[in-house]
């Protein structure tokens, strides 16, 4: 059983995949604390919040209301909702913290292709057929330690950026866990100016990509 927070459909508007269909499935449950997330809504993992699967689809806004599944009543809800995207992202919260290898066998066994995104603070357990976006979590106030294996296992990394400090603390990991990925993408912080412009000048200077999350700009989930 898997701990979901919501599924729904949308373009992937972030790194490698972006402007690709998806399905997005945001599992509950995350210890990392990390200082600029997002979906704090799913850090906890409250039986007080548990609702149905169908409930987690029809959600109007981010909420703490999560609900059990197995792979295989996350396909259904698929065929039911009428998704037609054919790749799923398995995002969270912290989607590792959890043995993801049967959700995503019963995806590709259907016919979908997988992507994970993952701080790198888990071990990640996925088939080899699994995009791994590691999005590194650095002293993130949770504690945990980006694991070296995460590193040697992502196929790409993303990294949220807003002061030079976060660009010195990416090249430190890189150098400590002896990794040189080959795509490496800054993402400016909550779109600020100062960050962008840092991301851009940084790519230009290292020849890395820069990730602008898409679906902001565009005013979609």
């Amino acid at each position: 059983m898997y701990k979901i927070n919501e599924v729904f459909e949308t373009i992937q508007g972030e790194a490698s995949h972006t402007g690709v269909p998806s399905i997005f499935v945001r599992l509950q449950g995350c210890p990392v604390g990390c200082a600029w997330c997002d979906t704090k809504q799913t850090w906890e993992v409250d039986p007080v919040y548990l609702v149905s699967l169908e409930q987690t689809v029809e959600k109007k806004a981010d909420s703490d209301y999560w609900a059990n599944a197995t792979p295989e009543q996350l396909l259904a809800l698929f065929e039911e909702r009428g998704y037609t995207a054919k790749h799923v992202v398995i995002t969270g919260g912290e989607p590792c913290m959890y043995d993801l290898n049967p959700l995503c066998d019963a995806l590709h066994a259907r016919g979908y292709h997988t992507q994970v995104e993952t701080s790198g603070t888990f071990e990640i357990l996925v088939p080899k057929e699994t995009w791994v976006t590691v999005s590194p979590k650095i002293n993130m106030r949770g504690g945990y330690k980006v694991l070296t294996s995460a590193m040697q296992r992502a196929d790409e990394i993303k990294h949220p950026v807003a002061m030079e400090k976060h660009v010195e603390e990416l090249e430190a990991l890189f150098e400590q866990t002896g990794v040189q990925p080959k795509l490496v993408y800054l993402q400016p912080i909550s779109q600020k100016a100062k960050a962008t412009k840092l991301a851009i000048d940084t790519c230009k200077q290292k020849n890395w990509r820069l990730s602008v999350q898409v679906h902001k700009y565009i005013g979609i989930s």
